[in-house]
């Protein structure tokens, strides 16, 4: 037999434990300090189990967490008995080390935490350096799908049409093509209309409703240009079109995209066709994310860094109440913010999406810049008010639009692998990290994030 500690550290007012070794019968549990503590005498197993806390059946997902045929979600505990000991031992979690009384549920002995079986900073570099051997081996025309279409927008169309078409064709950017120039001299993205539709309500004169029926896009480039761009408005006009070529390695490619914070990129082609067309397609992280992914499948365990918790990889974007470090504080909106608030929280924070959350911090969708777009069917934009309009009518009219979606989630427990495979699918360009039971929304990994760490 084994003593086992079962802590419960979340607060509340009374919390109880049961289990697969209890028959699923609710044992209390005693308040320790700061947390709800118990411990129980096991034979070794693998054992299910879950928390009741003030009602509410919880799980930690701090620990190892599984899913049973019904769905239905528990924490997992492998208890075994400690080598070359004949005596049974009170197996405390990694982070304890303090001394408690059993008959109170406190712990009686102290046992020293178990050494890392391997240097995560060694692991980590390890893994990076043969991320970068498969990217740098590897060109972004092994990732371009051989028979894809590309939409091209021409920069005289009007304003308004050019947001039409890309609402109806489901894109969150598009190259414009410049007849004069002969060549792709821009991306028009959800940011611009973003933009245009705050110039509008704020009564800030750059286009009226009238014009967008007659304005080119090309002269909403400029006049974007002359509003944002200050003093330095001529150095920002001999900036050219980021593109890569079709020869450019995926590693080249992976980095042009994220150090100019950009969602994708033209490929051009190396050598120009009879069609004098030099796009070839957009890359995307995503793509080069499936790429590498299907490189690591073929020897998963020759990366052991791929089966940790995603909890003990330095990315993402974490809530305080997780203790985890972020470069960026992790915001949330919720439904009663006016739209405008969370449209400039996006653009000043240079971030694609935010978590949209109730009154207790559970995830109940997530609005990104792209969605936007609902706003140009019917010309939506032009009968609302972007001060009126909170984050919850922004998203009714985005339901209406595009039909309701289910939310990219993972745990602080999904693995390393789980999460790389779950960004490189079309489509997903974030994971919000929930609590398994709640919902509630401990940080978020976007696609960015996972591919600039994997690039070191």
């Amino acid at each position: 037999m084994v003593y086992r500690r079962f802590a419960w550290p979340f607060g509340g007012q009374r919390a109880s434990v049961c289990g697969s070794f209890t028959g699923w019968r609710e044992y209390p549990m005693g308040l320790v300090g700061a947390e709800f503590q118990l411990v129980l005498d096991l034979p070794p197993g693998v054992y299910q189990y879950r928390f009741l806390v003030d009602g509410v059946w919880r799980c930690d997902d701090t620990k190892p967490i599984v899913r049973d045929e019904y769905g239905m979600i528990s924490n997992e505990v492998l208890v075994t008995l400690v080598e070359n000991n004949t005596h049974p031992v009170v197996q405390l979690e990694p982070s304890s080390n303090r001394r408690m009384n059993l008959d109170e549920g406190t712990i009686l002995t102290t046992m020293p935490t178990e050494p890392p079986s391997q240097n995560s900073g060694v692991q980590i570099a390890v893994f990076r350096q043969r991320v970068s051997e498969i990217l740098l081996h590897n060109t972004i025309y092994d990732v371009v799908p051989v028979s894809s279409k590309i939409a091209i927008l021409d920069a005289r169309l009007p304003v308004k049409q050019a947001f039409n078409i890309m609402h109806d064709e489901g894109l969150a950017l598009v190259p414009l093509w410049d007849d004069g120039q002969g060549t792709i001299t821009g991306m028009l993205t959800a940011s611009d209309f973003v933009l245009i539709l705050r110039k509008l309500q704020r009564n800030i004169r750059v286009l009226g409703h009238e014009e967008l029926e007659m304005h080119s896009v090309a002269a909403w480039k400029e006049a974007k240009l002359q509003y944002y761009g200050g003093s330095d408005v001529a150095a920002m006009q001999r900036r050219p079109l980021v593109h890569v070529k079709d020869s450019d390695n995926l590693r080249a490619v992976a980095l042009s995209i994220i150090q100019n914070e950009i969602s994708s990129v033209p490929i051009f082609k190396s050598s120009m066709d009879v069609s004098g067309m030099p796009i070839l397609n957009l890359a995307t992280l995503p793509g080069i994310l499936k790429f590498l992914c299907s490189k690591l499948q073929e020897q998963p365990e020759g990366y052991p860094i791929l089966q940790n918790h995603i909890s003990s990889i330095p990315i993402g974007t974490w809530s305080q109440h997780t203790g985890r470090a972020s470069k960026r504080q992790l915001r949330t909106s919720r439904l009663n913010v006016p739209l405008i608030t969370c449209l400039d929280f996006l653009l000043e924070d240079r971030v694609s999406s935010v978590p949209i959350v109730d009154d207790n911090g559970s995830l109940l969708d997530v609005y990104a810049l792209s969605d936007i777009m609902a706003l140009a069917k019917n010309d939506i934009y032009t009968r609302i008010e972007l001060e009126q309009v909170t984050m919850e009518h922004a998203l009714e009219l985005q339901y209406q639009v595009n039909g309701r979606r289910q939310c990219d989630t993972c745990l602080s427990t999904s693995t390393f692998l789980e999460v790389l495979e779950q960004l490189s699918v079309p489509g997903v360009r974030r994971l919000v990290v929930i609590e398994p039971m709640t919902r509630f929304v401990q940080g978020i990994i976007s696609l960015r994030d996972a591919v600039t760490f994997l690039l070191g």
